[in-house]
């Protein structure tokens, strides 16, 4: 399992080891190369607070926040707290949220023993940052810009990494390009109330179902960190390299904006009640929106955080993997690529501002003329060939999953146009619904949709057939059963139901060993969808084993070994989370 936590303030982000030491950091974005990649490479750099003859620690956010204790106690039962946390909170009437981290740490019980190392590296160059000492803090230079660590505690300790007894409260500030000119205690303790009560207000305005209520928190707030509030842009995952199968090559850097994953996080959102989420990514789809037209490209299915495609893909040499899981990876491939499906989930994601009178003040002539265009693209890329949302890199062929989503996608704006908008369109809606339809069934054998027309293995992304609502129900009842049964995950001869592969076939790196989480999460969707409640809540309570003792899930797990695997935490699988436990959980009113 990943040990480690996540903090962060929606522009900046960090992982923290279940020992107290702060493994993964990238900086000045969260795409940028690391600054602490020990995650990485146990030379990646990291900035820890240890102790010596440790006997145990323990993790936990203070509840309902992304505030981050980790408790370490010596074989002498000598104890201490680290608090970390990123601000994040009004003020002035805009959002703080600082490229800051704070650390308190606090002695419990006796006088345990600590020693604070912060060792910065260089991007991938991996090369060890030299400080400079100033009069309370210490100044590291990457890539001309300064990271700063403000501190209370003796210099001399913090310089030479000496062990000292901590006898009371010392305070951390690190801080890239900022100053702190104020006593660093106050600040501290006033950021640290401040980002409590903002977490727990924000909480407080979720929507959530009557069961898996704290899972269903926790990957909310999960989420909300996926959330790159400076452009609009929602991140796959905060990390790269992280392997699908150890000491295997699928290792990918998903610190991007997918439209497809950006997708079902608005719509994860969208069941929480949060909608400022959907706002900030229409102004960053928007500008991609503007920028295609100024370069007669299509829309790509992956952006960095600023708009660029992520390219070219690096492979690092000098940095030895998770568990020596080789290449790892910066930038991603899969911007290059066609994948079809991208129209429709921008569709389903968006309609709800043209649906719902909530977002009445955002129907703009622009917004709207996004939608048309993203329609026009639904009936153009039926039935064409692409990479498909599992993003191969050789031989694309024509994907049921593509054509099913711009199905959908042509479904909802016939919606649309119903209630009175994209009227413009040039085509008759009605007979392109039934087109689609028509194409999307030449991927079915025997009453079963496979993976596309001439390809009949199954794929388990043709388990959102009935969560898209399309209407032949035997279809989507025969599609489940064949995916549950076929794709269910072996380990040593045991099938470990509800576990599932994507898909058995081979691609570009040979034939997926381990189980992809969000794959289960749909399942369990679409069980209730096709009747079976009962078994949707067994499997339901039954993947709430997947997540680490924080409530993270990964991309990936081994049911087996109990071994989360892939990118972590994954933004997806909370999605998958948060969706499946509204599906399955009774409703307040049965309840209250």
């Amino acid at each position: 399992m990943y040990n480690n936590g996540l903090i962060g303030n929606c522009q900046i982000a960090a992982l923290v080891s279940q020992s107290g030491s702060m493994d993964w950091l990238c900086l000045p974005r969260p795409d940028s190369p690391p600054v602490f990649g020990r995650i990485l490479d146990e030379q990646g750099g990291h900035f820890s607070v240890t102790s010596p003859d440790v006997a145990s620690t323990k993790q936990e956010y203070l509840r309902n926040t992304n505030v981050l204790i980790t408790t370490v106690t010596s074989k002498n039962g000598d104890s201490f707290r680290i608090t970390d946390f990123s601000p994040r909170f009004l003020q002035y009437g805009r959002m703080f949220r600082p490229f800051s981290l704070f650390r308190i740490v606090e002695p419990l019980s006796g006088s345990p023993m600590v020693k604070v190392e912060c060792r910065p590296v260089c991007g991938w160059e991996k090369t060890v940052v030299a400080p400079t000492r100033g009069n309370s803090h210490l100044r590291y230079e990457i890539r001309g810009e300064s990271l700063r660590l403000w501190t209370t505690m003796p210099m001399t300790y913090l310089a030479e990494e000496k062990t000292f007894p901590l006898l009371e409260k010392i305070y951390l500030g690190l801080c890239w390009n900022t100053v702190i000119e104020e006593d660093l205690v106050q600040v501290t303790e006033s950021f640290l109330h401040q980002t409590v009560n903002y977490w727990r207000g924000w909480v407080q305005h979720c929507s959530i179902p009557y069961e898996f209520q704290e899972q269903t928190i926790r990957s909310a707030l999960a989420l909300k960190l996926h959330c790159y509030e400076d452009t609009g842009a929602i991140l796959a995952a905060l990390t790269t390299s992280l392997p699908e199968e150890v000491n295997g090559n699928r290792n990918w850097d998903y610190r991007f904006c997918w439209l497809r994953d950006a997708a079902f996080v608005l719509a994860a959102f969208h069941e929480l009640g949060h909608f400022e989420e959907m706002e900030g990514f229409m102004k960053f789809l928007l500008s991609l929106a503007r920028a295609r037209e100024e370069t007669k490209d299509m829309l790509r299915p992956v952006y960095a955080l600023d708009r660029e495609p992520p390219l070219p893909e690096k492979e690092h040499t000098l940095w030895r993997g998770y568990k020596g899981s080789l290449p790892v990876r910066s930038m991603n491939q899969a911007a290059e690529h066609v994948q079809n499906d991208v129209y429709g989930e921008m569709l389903l994601a968006l309609s709800p501002i043209f649906l719902d009178e909530r977002f009445y003040h955002l129907r703009t002539p622009e917004h709207e003329e996004l939608l048309a265009n993203l329609t026009t693209f639904c009936v153009r890329k039926l039935g064409k060939p692409d990479a498909g949302l599992w993003e191969l890199r050789d031989g694309w062929q024509e994907h049921s999953f593509s054509n099913l989503l711009c199905w959908a996608g042509i479904d909802r704006a016939l919606l649309l146009q119903k209630k009175g908008y994209l009227r413009s369109l040039p085509f008759d809606l009605e007979a392109e619904k039934a087109k689609a339809e028509a194409i999307l069934r030449l991927g079915a054998v025997d009453g079963v949709l496979g993976n596309g027309p001439g390809d009949s293995t199954p794929d388990a992304s043709l388990l959102l057939l009935p969560l898209l609502h399309f209407p032949d129900k035997e279809l989507c009842l025969a599609t489940v059963k064949k995916i549950e049964q076929e794709l269910v995950f072996v380990e040593n001869g045991k099938a470990h139901e509800g576990f599932l592969y994507r898909y058995l076939r081979k691609d570009d790196f040979g034939r997926p060993q381990s189980a992809f989480l969000i794959c289960s999460f749909w399942l369990v969707q679409a069980l209730v969808r096709v009747g079976e409640q009962e078994r949707a809540h067994r499997l339901m309570e039954k993947l709430q084993m997947v997540a680490n003792d924080l409530g993270l899930i990964a991309e990936h797990f081994e049911p087996g070994k109990g071994e989360q695997l892939g990118n972590f935490p994954q933004a997806y699988s909370h999605v998958g989370q948060i969706l499946g436990a509204f599906a399955v959980s009774k409703s307040w009113r049965e309840i209250l």
